[in-house]
This record gives C-alpha cells, structure tokens and sequence, in this order.
C-alpha cells in the first residue's frame, strides 16, 4: 500500500522537516526519517491504530517527534490528513474534512 497527502498536509510536513533542520543540522532528516518510517507502518496495517475521528480517520503518534500523523484509507491508498503537533489548536484541521 502506498499513501499520498492531502494538499495542506504536505505543507504541514515540510514546514515541521525545515523547522527542525533550522533548529539543529540533520534533525530536520531524523524528523523526516521518523515520519517515513512511521508511514511504512501505517501502509503496512492501516486499521491497526486508533480511529481518531468518524468516518475512518485514524491516527499514528510519530516516535520522538511531538505530532501526530492523521490519515484514512482511500481505496488502495493511504491519505494523510494532517501531521498536527500535539499541542496547537486541538481539532483545527477537522474544516479540512
């Protein structure tokens, strides 16, 4: 299974890889890396975390970075909804629905 992003999402995700990569050189490719590797979970069995929202939005908690991936299955692919941090605006992306 693969996965694609949502438009404002792919933007959430580079903007978190250039933040890091400001804050230290090379954390913004561990973020990255985190990230990558969380998705080859979520492809892998994507009913097996939490349904966070109806209808089958469900999330992963990326490992050592403070966000979390939002996303559901559409067909045969992933979309990630949202890689929202764990403290801004709980629930500001739900408008993208």
């Amino acid at each position: 299974m693969s996965y694609f992003f949502a438009e404002a999402a792919r933007a959430e995700h580079l903007e978190h890889v250039a933040y890091y990569e400001e804050r230290q050189r090379g954390l913004g490719e561990r973020y990255f890396s985190a990230f990558d590797a969380s998705m080859v979970k979520v492809c892998a069995n994507p009913e097996r975390y939490r349904s966070e929202h109806p209808p089958g939005i469900r999330r992963f908690r990326i490992p050592g970075f403070p966000f979390n991936i939002l996303y559901r299955q559409v067909g045969t692919e992933i979309e990630v909804l949202v890689v929202a941090p764990h403290r801004r605006r709980p629930g500001y992306w739900l408008k993208r629905l």
